[in-house]
């Protein structure tokens, strides 16, 4: 297993640090789309963000909501 982010993982990051996701609720559906991904996939490359760059990604249930805060 490598620690070294894949190109998708790598645009999903930067997506996610421009995005709002720390106060608007993130929707796998919605993410999975824009990046025409399944949620599956996408499921999987947030788990990798969490692993690989754990001190840049957090991620947080707030008002019955998950949440996504990235820099």
């Amino acid at each position: 297993m490598s620690d070294a982010l894949t190109a998708t993982e790598e645009k999903v990051l930067k997506w996610l640090v421009k995005s709002e996701f720390h106060t608007v609720p993130w929707s796998t559906k919605d993410a999975a789309k824009a990046f025409k991904i399944s949620e599956d996939e996408m499921y999987e490359i947030i788990a990798a963000l969490t692993r690989k760059v754990p001190t840049r990604i957090q991620l947080f249930y707030k008002d019955g909501s998950v949440h996504i805060a990235a820099d």
